[in-house]
């Protein structure tokens, strides 16, 4: 074993000046983690919270037991007469598997106790902290795992999944159900990989407040957008949420099965707003802090959820700058989705890219370019999707595209392009060429956006259907009234056609490869495992919707003109022919990108009856019609016309 260059690394890590030694080429010898609220080691634990400097007094107290039972110490912290808004002590002794809170209160009952705003590990329910050795929770070989190489963010294939959606159900046939152990099963991997896709995007697996840890017993659902500990894996996921370590060590063995598989992980971040105010880590540790208030005193609520947190903050800043470098380094995490990432100021959002790049500029960042309601900042300075010009190398959610192809999000009976609906082609064909500024895209007539919001494609996320809303099936069903089987399999392809041959990062929800349905349930964030669970008897089912969905993923794989990843190649080989009443078509030309094709010809028919579409002159290969895609080829066309069937994609080459 070698054991050279050793190099001394000075973390400064919210607050806490930690010293580590890093060994060189030696897989068994890790530099230490750097230190956030709590450091520590054998001999002592240094503790330093950011909170109210008005305080008069912080006290920390530690614990045997994740719940219950008293104090077995108390230590009053002091206040950094330098940085009077620290609050710092040092214990002795080897405090490793004791539990903690501090409590700036200073109330003699009725305690106010939180694990603080960084904690890396909690207790059952996340009510208190937890001292431990971080190394002790890698899986064996973790020193080896690696992120998964991107070269292009336009090569992702991203699915968009809940833990407990995926393999809850008995049809999975997986152990672990509800569990991130089940994202480590043989079974769930290769459908994954069979599939073809290379992301994971994870529902929030942060430790969230809705689901009672001490039940798990009982059914219990929500996607977890009610953030309470941001930097600890959600222990309703884990076999074991009173044993800290157990949560990580299951997170971390998730993490390596699915890079092993060359599949990437996503994690969901929700950093614009918490469960509550009152009980809110931040709220107890530094009173309105952290929370953005209107002009009257009151909380303002951008998220919708009762309140929205102030990134603009110096340390609200640096927690969410903090808080992902965390998730990389600790949990080697290949991208992040930001909820509502319009509540999050630009310049936050531009800090947390820069500081990604200092690690791995490979790392795929995106988000909702929208808030859920008015914010206490104006929108001009706020992370929108008008403003993704001032953010380089962040993606935002295409809501044109999506509701070109299904409807509007306000209403879910009204239909668009699937049903057949004029108007929308200008929308649809401004989501194929990523959101940039294209010559033969018309952004007067796009839905939602009256000039290019992407400098690059792949700053647009391609997608019809994702947690929020209806999934595509209960879409159809709600916006074509007595719509049959067939006539919904060939819709649901075609919407996926669209999506996954675009020029933006392609996204899917998990399940739709099988046909899932919610029962028409809108929002099924509370909704019972019968409503939100994968039925995976549906493979069985509905073979060929699974099939289309391979192919078509193969098919944007094995053809770089799907993928060009630069505005000024979509611009040179992307060009739209002459569109027709819910019909678009387009050429990608002069083997774009590199492509062994010469010309790709993409027709997308949202009609009930067939089309005669005008192509440039020459002989094709047809490798895409009714439903079904055969790269090798399913006939051959020649002239200057073909004839397109009803709501279907026709896709040749020549």
């Amino acid at each position: 074993m070698k054991t050279r260059n050793l190099v001394i690394a000075v973390f400064m890590t919210f607050g806490f000046m930690h010293t580590s030694v890093a060994v060189a080429d030696c897989p068994k010898a890790q530099a230490p983690r750097p230190a956030y609220e709590v450091d520590y080691s054998p001999k002592a634990t240094q503790f330093r919270f950011f909170a109210d400097p008005k305080a008069k007094k912080v006290v920390l107290r530690l614990y045997n037991e994740g719940l219950g039972g008293a104090p077995v110490k108390t230590v009053k912290l002091k206040q950094d007469k330098n940085a009077p808004e620290f609050w710092t002590a040092t214990v002795k002794g080897d405090l490793k598997g004791k539990f903690y809170t501090v409590d700036i209160s200073g109330r003699k009952t009725d305690w106010l106790e939180t694990p603080g705003v960084f904690a890396t590990a909690v207790g059952v329910n996340g009510k208190r902290g937890y001292i431990l050795d971080r190394a002790e929770t890698d899986p064996a070989g973790w020193c080896c795992d690696k992120r998964v190489e991107t070269k292009s963010p336009a090569d992702l294939v991203i699915y968009e999944m809940h833990h407990r959606d995926f393999s809850i159900d008995v049809s999975s046939g997986l152990e672990h159900k509800g569990k991130f152990l089940a994202l480590t099963e043989p079974k769930a991997i290769e459908h994954l990989k069979n599939l073809g896709v290379n992301a994971v995007h994870i529902l929030p697996s942060y430790d969230y407040g809705s689901v009672d840890e001490t039940r798990l017993d009982q059914p219990q659902y929500n996607w977890g957008y009610d953030p309470v500990n941001y930097n600890v894996p959600e222990g309703g996921y884990s076999t074991d949420p009173y044993k800290p370590e157990v949560r990580i060590n299951e997170f971390k063995q998730m993490v390596q099965a699915l890079h092993k598989a060359g599949i990437r992980v996503i994690l969901d971040v929700v950093y614009n707003h918490t469960y509550d105010i009152e009980h809110s880590n931040f709220q107890r540790t530094y009173p309105d802090y952290y929370y953005r208030k209107n002009a009257d005193g009151t909380y303002s609520n951008g998220s919708g959820c009762g309140n929205e947190t102030a990134s603009d903050q110096p340390m609200m800043r640096k927690f969410m700058v903090e808080s992902v470098k965390y998730w990389m380094n600790e949990y080697h995490i290949d991208g992040f989705r930001f909820d509502l990432m319009g509540v999050h100021d630009i310049e936050t959002m531009n800090a947390i890219r820069t500081a990604v790049n200092e690690i791995d500029p490979q790392v795929f960042i995106y988000g909702e370019g929208w808030s859920a309601g008015s914010c206490a900042l104006p929108n001009e300075q706020l992370g929108m999707k008008a403003n993704i010009p001032q953010m380089p190398g962040i993606a935002a959610f295409s809501d044109d595209i999506r509701d070109a192809l299904r409807g509007p999000f306000s209403d879910d009976t009204k239909p668009a392009f699937l049903a057949g609906l004029p108007g929308l082609e200008e929308s649809l064909k401004a989501g194929i060429a990523g959101m940039i500024a294209h010559p033969q895209v018309d952004y007067s007539k796009v839905n939602y956006s009256s000039k290019p919001y992407a400098l690059e494609p792949t700053q647009m996320i391609a997608y019809v259907s994702c947690h929020d809303d209806m999934c595509l099936v209960d879409r159809l069903k709600a916006s074509i009234p007595g719509i049959q089987t067939d006539e919904l399999i060939r819709l649901d392809e075609l919407a996926q056609t669209a999506v996954f041959l675009s020029q933006g990062v392609p996204f899917m929800l998990c399940g739709e490869e099988m046909l899932r349905d919610k029962k028409g349930v809108h929002n099924s964030f509370e909704s019972p495992d019968d409503i939100n669970h994968l039925d995976w008897d549906n493979l069985q089912r509905y073979p060929q919707v699974f099939d289309y969905y391979k192919k078509l993923i193969q098919l944007r794989k094995n053809h770089p003109a799907f993928r060009l990843g630069s505005a000024e190649k979509v611009r040179r080989h992307l060009e739209f022919l002459p569109t027709q009443d819910a019909l678009v078509a387009f050429r990608l030309k002069d083997y774009a990108g590199g492509d062994a094709w010469k010309d790709i010809i993409v027709v997308l028919n949202g009609n009930k009856d067939s089309r005669i579409v005008e192509i440039p002159e020459g002989k094709y290969t047809v490798v895409a019609c009714d439903g079904i895609i055969d790269e090798q080829g399913l006939g051959e066309v020649e002239g200057t016309q073909v004839n397109v069937d009803p709501q279907s994609a026709l896709i040749l080459h020549n």
